[in-house]
């Protein structure tokens, strides 16, 4: 006679709990691929486009003679992109040297000595992230125009500033607040000066939120639209406008907008590989947290 074995009830619980924790790993594989598909099946798109010929800009084919035409004319006399690209470019540089080393020091100093209202002062630097970017812009028009720098580089850097010296001195202090002043006690007593001190113990330390701050404002000034449009013209016009040149009579030239789209978000996927690992140490730490 066959024998039946009887299977112990916490073997069958042990059993039920890895069946439930199986499908319960797929159920989040599942998830996260349909998020993933979501998120980058629109750049996948518009990837494919821009290599994709007029004949087959307005077909769902994925399986075609690439071609760089479109690119070549983005950057021909039609369009002129390459010229918004340096205007670009030259704004998120300069706006980017100037941020960073005064949001530090501005950091460093609201972190580390007794100021008089320090408090009301740090949050009238967070109240200015409040203000919609729409209510200044008749004000810096008005300003810009009176200072004869409409249409200029300069005017957009300084507005641009406006934005992200608050937002990076706020962001920059919460991870100055979490360096221990006992290290700088301890370099100065061997001799180190405030400069030295700063340089050689806090810049290292706080390398990841600065490079934090330094990807937020980077995005922030790249994308930058709303002062763009009214204070620029044609000399000064940067990326994000120039988008809107792909619209015509004719209707959205797709082939070369996602061209042109391709060029505008290469610079930040390169420079988020160049700091992603900083980068995500800070996200997940000081400030931020």
């Amino acid at each position: 006679m066959n024998e039946v074995v009887a299977i112990p009830q916490k073997q069958k619980t042990n059993i039920k709990n890895e069946n439930s924790i199986k499908w319960v790993a797929v159920l989040e594989i599942s998830c996260v691929l349909l998020i993933v598909i979501f998120l980058f099946l629109p750049i996948f798109w518009i990837a494919i486009t821009a290599f994709k010929p007029e004949s087959e800009v307005y077909t769902a084919s994925i399986f075609f003679q690439a071609t760089l035409d479109n690119f070549r004319t983005v950057f021909g006399s039609a369009f002129n992109l390459g010229k918004y690209y340096t205007n670009s470019l030259i704004v998120v540089a300069v706006t980017l040297l100037i941020t960073i080393p005064v949001s530090v020091l501005a950091s460093y100093g609201l972190s580390r000595f007794h100021i008089p209202g320090k408090q009301l002062f740090m949050f009238a630097i967070l109240a200015t992230q409040f203000i919609p970017l729409i209510v200044n812009v008749i004000p810096f028009f008005t300003m810009f125009r009176d200072w004869g720098l409409l249409d200029t580089t300069l005017a957009l850097i300084i507005v641009n500033l406006g934005h992200t010296i608050p937002y990076a001195i706020w962001l920059t202090k919460g991870f100055i607040d979490r360096i221990p002043i006992d290290m700088e006690e301890a370099a100065k007593i061997d001799g180190a000066n405030r400069f030295q001190v700063l340089w050689h113990i806090l810049l290292p330390l706080a390398r990841p939120g600065i490079i934090t701050a330094t990807v937020f404002c980077f995005v922030i000034t790249w994308n930058e639209f709303m002062f763009s449009l009214v204070i620029t013209q044609q000399d000064a016009v940067t990326l994000p406008i120039a988008l809107s040149f792909f619209v015509g009579e004719e209707g959205v030239l797709w082939n070369q907008m996602a061209a042109a789209g391709i060029i505008f978000v290469l610079p930040t996927v390169i420079f988020m590989l160049l700091v992603r690992k900083q980068f995500i140490l800070g996200m997940t730490s000081g400030g931020v947290k």
